[in-house]
């Protein structure tokens, strides 16, 4: 009996040592430990992660206060977790039960808006709705908006953030110029900056862009800013089937007129999230009788006379594609909609989904992919519920099955039917906890080795958040889905 003893005082005594080094580095305040730490640094937002609680959370305010706490964490194999707004889907930054939770809450100024290059220089917790509206006032615009402006930049950075403006503008990685970041050895480095082109040796940034946390700890970013346009109009397209959208996607595309949003929305999802959201938006009891699917276009512009040509183009064009009617929605109506959209996620939550994904394929294969999709719930007696970026091929799925085990071979038969059409398991919501095993089962043994050693180079010790995307030791035992 004296053994467990001893132990018991031994980590008693090493839990004390970590929460004075700790305090020495971030201030008593600004550290928080046991019955201290909130239940909201436990989870993200993914809805079948399980919650847990790191042994310490720590406030940096610094660059060089998170190098200090990685280096102690190092030397003694503690694991750290970042943390943003806590925002992920992915289960991605839930903290480890003996490790430490960077939370970069303190570390949220603009450093700086350089309208010279057109470049914002923030620090991780800057916030989406925070740099909006700091580039607004001088007639620029950040263009990634994933659908949660508390979103941190952070975060967006960890997982390569989308949303619905990727199909014109790109996701994350295109529009990070440069970063500051801690490896897992402590050192920091910098890597890009405020140019728009560089061939010189390995692009760093870009690796540690998507890496999830894994790689490196993000504390300060370089990203491109571009000009506000002054207008914008969201235009709403019911079609009799979603074959019909997906095959006129790319002849809008292929117009020239390059939409801001080219979103799809089943019949299901677009009466759960008007209901939802207490939207009306006087469409013809005919129209929702006969529709199906419906595509939501927004089109921007710096001068009002040419939106309204676009408008015009557009609606001429959807109209020989198939389009039942052409809604060219109120501005309040617009926002509201799109807002809806973007809010999702808390629909399908709400109504009692098991999960939802965001696999992606090309565009050209989403009408088939879609049609397998409707072959997997049928079979198995799921109800699956989609809309998603149909201009990009990234689909969001909402799957209600209450049996797990059948929640898990339709997710299965779901993401490797989407590898058998071009795509990837996720396109924008990153790895994390909760698609791993289904990642590891459908990738390539070859490049998961690759990443390893990558990871390996980054992070000696193993330290910077472990369990995601990959466990740590033998790849032979993982893939097993």
């Amino acid at each position: 009996m004296t053994w467990p003893r001893r132990n018991r005082a031994r980590t008693l005594r090493r839990m004390t040592d970590f929460a004075a080094t700790l305090m020495g580095i971030v201030g008593a305040e600004h550290l928080s430990a046991a019955e201290q730490i909130s239940d909201d640094y436990a989870h993200d937002e993914a809805l079948n992660a399980a919650h847990q609680l790191p042994a310490f959370v720590a406030r940096p305010a610094t660059t060089a206060e998170v190098a200090a706490i990685v280096t102690y964490a190092a030397d003694r194999g503690i694991p750290l977790t970042a943390r943003g707004s806590g925002t992920g889907l992915s289960g991605a930054c839930i903290p480890q039960k003996d490790g430490i939770l960077i939370s970069f809450e303190r570390m949220n100024a603009i450093l700086q808006i350089d309208t010279a290059n057109n470049m914002a220089v923030v620090q991780p917790g800057v916030t989406l709705q925070q740099l909006d509206e700091e580039t607004a006032k001088h007639g620029l615009v950040y263009p990634v908006f994933p659908g949660e402006n508390s979103a941190s930049l952070g975060g967006n950075v960890a997982t390569n953030a989308g949303g619905m403006r990727a199909i014109k503008y790109g996701v994350t990685r295109h529009h990070v110029a440069g970063l500051q970041a801690v490896l897992g050895s402590g050192e920091t480095i910098r890597a890009g900056g405020k140019i728009v082109k560089a061939t010189s040796g390995y692009d760093l940034t870009q690796l540690i862009i998507g890496s999830e946390g894994t790689l490196a700890i993000v504390t300060e970013a370089t990203l491109k800013l571009y000009p506000r346009p002054a207008h914008a109009t969201t235009l709403l397209l019911p079609f009799e089937h979603l074959d019909k959208i997906t095959a006129a996607v790319p002849k809008i595309v292929n117009s020239g007129v390059e939409p801001l949003v080219l979103e799809y929305i089943d019949l299901v999802a677009m009466s759960g999230i008007l209901t939802n959201a207490g939207i009306e938006l006087g469409i013809p009891q005919q129209i929702k009788d006969t529709a199906l699917a419906y595509l939501v276009i927004v089109l921007e512009n710096r001068r009002a006379d040419r939106l309204d040509e676009d408008i015009a183009e557009v609606g001429e064009l959807v109209s020989e594609l198939g389009a039942l009617d052409v809604y060219v929605l109120p501005p309040q109506a617009g926002a509201n909609l799109i807002e809806a959209r973007e809010r999702v996620f808390w629909t399908a939550k709400s109504a009692g989904a098991n999960d939802i994904i965001d696999l992606v394929v090309p565009r050209a294969e989403l009408s088939s992919y879609m049609q397998r999709i409707s072959e997997i719930a049928k079979d198995s007696g799921s109800w699956i519920v989609g809309c998603g970026h149909v201009g990009d091929g990234n689909v969001h799925l909402s799957v209600f099955q209450g049996d797990p085990d059948k929640l898990h071979q339709v997710l299965q038969d779901i993401f490797a039917a989407g590898r058998d059409a071009g795509g990837v398991v996720s396109g924008e919501h990153g790895i994390g906890t909760e698609k791993k095993a289904y990642y590891l089962a459908l990738e390539d043994p070859t490049k998961l080795a690759l990443m390893r050693r990558i990871k390996q180079a980054f992070d000696p010790a193993g330290i910077l958040n472990p369990g995601i995307i990959f466990d740590h030791g033998n790849i032979e035992n993982e893939g097993r889905a």
